[in-house]
């Protein structure tokens, strides 16, 4: 028995022709769910062929609508998770096309405890531990109704129904950590050892989803400072950075992110690599962000300059103050930039190293990368926005003030 009610509407069942996937198919049959069905032929194995063939033939002698991908599949990198997207853009795009339910897969429970186990071993916190089972892929429900189920009940369920199911021969390949894991430790499970388990995975998706509303509440009240972030306990604090990494796409081991921890709470400020991205700190608060770039605008006139347009800095009318000065046609072609080793400036009471500035007025370090300077012909630096100009560029009526708009 299916422990679902899945009698409502038409569903796509996901049909390789392995054991797991027909028992599925011939239980939606025995208790009357409609069904249409899916395969991908990937065309990367010998008997690849005659399992399409199979299940086009099973469908068929049963009236069940038959979809197939079987063009050319070409990938790069991974070959399962490149297979894996493959399989569920095709789902996605029949269930979206015929108004379905949704599609249901026939992960079993030995699939659970191996996807357990292989997540343990490489030390990453998950979106959830095990499988679910049910979730939303590609906009679509996937729903898995067999995760009670282990394998050798399914096979039985077969055998004892004459289905014909066919067994992939890679299932063998060592080299894989997921047939490892299974040979080594879920076949030789008891079934009291295999209850311990799930209810061990039942505990830690209890825990995590505790957690993870609890450190959602901080994001989402703009809370997340390190101050806060330091006084968790360090459960807490993985998986405030995995929530962090999850908003931009990035995925890090246990062993990545407590790199990252030690970063945060061993340092006042920081940026630290996140690649594409930077961690770092913005106004006390973490955030990833995108890296400084080094930049260089040069212009040949004030009016060129009043009209210069950036995302680090904004030009605009001289206005006395620490972001002003005045400028004559002999500085130019002036330059506006980012900051460089070694940039100083002369002041009224002397050279006056820029990157003292910075520690001086507490600028943090990401907003470093972005601060301009203006130099003028000879390059050296005339202004720095925030500390002041030069003692030759200085007026009571400025004929120009540039700005950093980069917050701190």
């Amino acid at each position: 028995m299916i422990h679902m009610d899945l009698k409502h509407g038409t569903w796509l069942v996901g049909v390789s022709g392995g054991q797991d996937s027909m028992a599925l198919l011939s239980m939606c049959l025995e208790e009357g769910i409609k069904v249409s069905a899916a395969h991908v032929n990937y065309h990367h194995r010998l008997e690849a062929d005659e399992e399409e063939a199979y299940v086009r033939a099973f469908c068929a002698s049963y009236h069940i609508e038959c979809y197939v991908r079987s063009e050319p599949f070409e990938y790069e990198g991974n070959f399962e998770a490149a297979a894996r997207n493959w399989r569920y853009d095709f789902f996605a795009h029949l269930v979206t096309a015929n108004n379905l339910e949704g599609v249901l897969i026939a992960h079993q429970q030995d699939d659970l405890l191996e996807t357990y186990l292989m997540q343990e071993e490489k030390g990453i916190i998950p979106e959830f531990y095990g499988l679910k089972e049910e979730r939303r892929i590609n906009g679509i429900r996937v729903v898995r109704p067999l995760l009670g189920k282990t394998r050798e009940e399914l096979r039985n369920y077969c055998e004892d129904r004459g289905i014909t199911y066919f067994t992939d021969s890679t299932n063998q390949d060592r080299s894989y950590t997921r047939n490892r894991i299974r040979m080594d430790m879920v076949e030789g499970m008891s079934s009291t050892e295999r209850e311990l388990l799930v209810s061990e995975i039942r505990l830690k998706n209890a825990q995590l989803s505790e957690r993870r509303c609890r450190i959602d509440a901080y994001w989402k009240q703009g809370r997340m400072t390190r101050e806060l972030y330091c006084s968790l306990e360090e459960e807490d604090r993985l998986e405030a950075l995995v929530e962090l990494l999850e908003e931009k796409g990035l995925r890090y081991s246990r062993n990545g992110l407590k790199e990252l921890d030690h970063v945060i709470t061993t340092r006042k400020d920081f940026v630290t690599p996140c690649k594409p991205y930077v961690l770092t700190l913005q106004k006390g608060k973490l955030a990833l962000c995108e890296p400084a770039k080094p930049y260089s605008y040069q212009v040949n006139t004030l009016e060129e300059l009043r009209q210069l347009k950036s995302p680090y800095f904004r030009v605009e009318d001289g206005t006395p103050g620490i972001y002003a000065l005045s400028v004559t046609e002999e500085d130019f072609p002036i330059t506006v930039r980012s900051v460089q080793a070694g940039d100083a400036i002369r002041m009224r009471f002397g050279m006056k190293a820029v990157h003292r500035f910075f520690i001086d007025r507490r600028i943090p370090l990401y907003a470093r990368g972005f601060w301009p300077v203006v130099c003028d012909c000879r390059g050296e630096v005339i202004l720095v926005p925030g500390l002041g100009c030069d003692t030759s560029h200085y007026s009571v009526c400025p004929n120009v003030s540039v700005i950093q708009l980069v917050h701190c």
